[in-house]
């Protein structure tokens, strides 16, 4: 009865002062924005199911299951929920049993036994809130780590998306190589004929030969450039060594086939900051700094620890629990600091200048997630009007080809401007090509840029935990 009543003073002793500033969220410029439901394709948690295309959220979801990276992150989040358990067991008194039993005397004989059992408590008093504060910080860095994670989770979606772009770009690329490489081996047959009949002459010969090595020298750097890009995906999507090595990558939708995102309105919207996780994990670092500056003033008040103790104690172990064996006692340490050489200024100051550091890395995260969002969606409207003025060149490219031919065949032309046309179409369909995938890239970019998959309802459930 006597430990249970020790145990109540103590709890009731833990109310005390916090040392140090409360936190408030610091002043920024903002730009004003709108909420829209334009955004919200970029932003539901599975953002990129956009494109419709089967393989490409298999490779998603294979990703969050298996990628190494994530999987760290993941177990950072559990070490800082342990750091929380840790803080937080620091406010709470520390029971522990304890038990004895021995002889004891003196030069003249072998004395007598003794014996002792009971229950010690220990339990410092948090007058000062520097607990408190301790876990004020471990709680924030535990949500600085859940959003880190959920950046991690955010940036290996879209490059997961993207690698899979460039794989189907490059497929697309590799395909118009291959369909040149049998035109122009044509051409050289044809010209070869000509040469042995004497109608055209070494040097057209040699030109369609050179130009046919060209566009195999390309259609060579498309498959290691490909090659790459899929061990690359492999990577990101976790395999094995083994399997990056003799596993062969699977294909979804061809390029031109994947669904493109709508259009989206020119101006942010006005969650933003609510939205990207890099952003919480800013500020919640923050919150943690800004507690840390009560945890160092605390250092300037002295400690508290009170001890208490009951049991029973006797001569003989078969006496022990006997009437009249009970024992207690209650007692209390205060240790305050005198002198320490300017150390607890010191870590004042550097509590006030780790707060200083965080604050700047604060405010070029809200920079940075300002700006990207800004280039994400100018990115988006404009790689948008590229294609389409590719695919105008590319169109007229063709129809120039055809008729360039008919010249070429009919003797109207030489080889040469048969040739620099074809040098242009191929270069169009190339650019065509690049351009699609950068449409698709710059949707990729606007999701990620909007914090795709976290939402203001995902950041208030993570406080509440």
């Amino acid at each position: 009865m006597r430990l249970a009543n020790l145990l109540t003073v103590c709890a009731v002793l833990t109310v005390g002062c916090a040392m140090g500033p409360n936190y408030k969220r610091p002043d920024a410029d903002l730009p004003q924005g709108e909420q829209t439901s334009n955004y919200n394709v970029f932003t539901q948690q599975n953002w990129w199911t956009m494109f419709d295309d089967d393989v490409l959220n298999q490779m998603e979801d294979t990703a969050l299951k298996y990628n190494w990276d994530l999987q760290a992150a993941i177990a950072r989040v559990d070490q800082a929920r342990a750091e929380v358990t840790i803080a937080g067991a620091n406010q709470l008194p520390v029971v522990s049993a304890v038990g004895t039993t021995g002889r004891q005397g003196n030069a003249q004989g072998s004395g007598e036994s003794t014996s002792r059992a009971g229950l010690n408590v220990s339990f410092e008093l948090d007058l000062w809130g520097k607990y408190r504060r301790l876990k004020e910080s471990a709680r924030a860095q535990l949500l600085a780590t859940e959003a880190a994670r959920d950046t991690v989770k955010l940036t290996l979606t879209a490059d997961v998306a993207k690698q899979y772009f460039t794989m189907l770009m490059l497929d697309n690329q590799l395909e118009i190589a291959q369909q040149t490489v049998t035109a122009r081996q044509e051409n050289v047959r044809i010209y070869q004929s000509r040469y042995e009949a004497g109608y055209a002459t070494e040097v057209d010969l040699r030109r369609v030969q050179a130009n046919l090595q060209s566009i195999k020298a390309q259609e060579d750097n498309l498959r290691l450039q490909l090659a790459k890009t899929e061990t690359a995906l492999a990577v990101l999507l976790g395999k094995s060594p083994r399997a990056i090595v003799e596993e062969k990558m699977t294909r979804g939708k061809h390029l031109n086939e994947l669904t493109l995102a709508p259009e989206v309105p020119a101006n942010l919207p006005s969650d933003l900051l609510e939205r990207r996780p890099d952003v919480m994990t800013a500020e919640e670092q923050l919150i943690a700094a800004n507690a840390n500056i009560g945890v160092a003033r605390a250092s300037y008040f002295p400690d508290i620890s009170l001890t208490a103790a009951a049991g029973y104690a006797s001569n003989a172990l078969t006496n022990l629990f006997t009437g009249g064996s009970g024992v207690w006692s209650l007692g209390a340490d205060l240790v305050s600091p005198i002198f320490n050489g300017g150390k607890i200024t010191a870590e004042n100051k550097k509590a006030e200048a780790q707060y200083r550091e965080i604050l700047a890395n604060y405010q070029k995260t809200l920079q940075l997630a300002f700006k990207e969002a800004l280039d994400a969606i100018n990115s988006n409207q404009m790689y948008r009007q590229i294609y389409d003025s590719y695919l105008a060149q590319t169109n007229d490219m063709r129809r120039s080809y055809e008729l360039t031919k008919k010249q070429e065949d009919a003797g109207l032309i030489g080889v040469t401007d048969l040739l620099s046309v074809e040098e242009t179409l191929l270069s169009s369909e190339m650019n065509l090509s690049t351009a699609r995938k950068n449409e698709l890239d710059a949707v990729v970019d606007l999701a990620k840029a909007l914090g795709g998959g976290w939402t203001t309802q995902d950041i208030q459930e993570a406080k509440k935990k």
